[in-house]
Formats: C-alpha cells, sequence, structure tokens
C-alpha cells in the first residue's frame, strides 16, 4: 500500500502493519538508511502498569505468610552475615 510523504516529512504505517507488530502511540522508532531504503525497528514504551498478580495464574504452589516471613528472615541474616565477614572468611 504506497502512502505519500508529508509537508513535514512524515510517513503513515499502515494499520495492517501496526496492528501486526502491536505498535501504539508512544512507541519509540529507531530508523537508519540501509542502502536504498529506510530500516524502521519500533521500541514500546516502558510500562507503568504494576506487574503485582501477573503470574498468579500460573502459580500452583501456595506458601503461608508465616513460611514467607521466615525464609525473609533467614535470608536477611544470610545477608548480613555474609556481608559483615572478614575478608577471606568467606
Amino acid at each position: 500500500m504506497p502512502n505519500i510523504v508529508g509537508t513535514k516529512g512524515q510517513v503513515v504505517i499502515a494499520k495492517e502493519i501496526r496492528d501486526k507488530l502491536g505498535i501504539g502511540p508512544g512507541w519509540i522508532t529507531i530508523q537508519r538508511a540501509v542502502d536504498d531504503h529506510v530500516q524502521i525497528v519500533f521500541l514500546p514504551p516502558e510500562h507503568r502498569q504494576s506487574l503485582k498478580g501477573s503470574l498468579a495464574p500460573h502459580i500452583k504452589a501456595r506458601v503461608a505468610p508465616e513460611e514467607w516471613r521466615q525464609a525473609r528472615e533467614s535470608g536477611w541474616h544470610d545477608a548480613a552475615t555474609q556481608k559483615h565477614q572478614a575478608p577471606g572468611t568467606r
């Protein structure tokens, strides 16, 4: 599908291509001249949505809150102990 370059040098990316690649407003483009054509790479914007709970449907095991608390305390204790050991004794 041919498009006409606008007065400001703008070109419209066809809807079929945007839909196929999932391109939307706010995406970044990297453009470079390759021989006799232009290569455009699209990069999605950084997300600003919380990912909390996004893996919940894939988790099969459930851990009790007390087990999490004990694991966290044990991890912090181990990290602190390791950090404060004398050099060469780790």
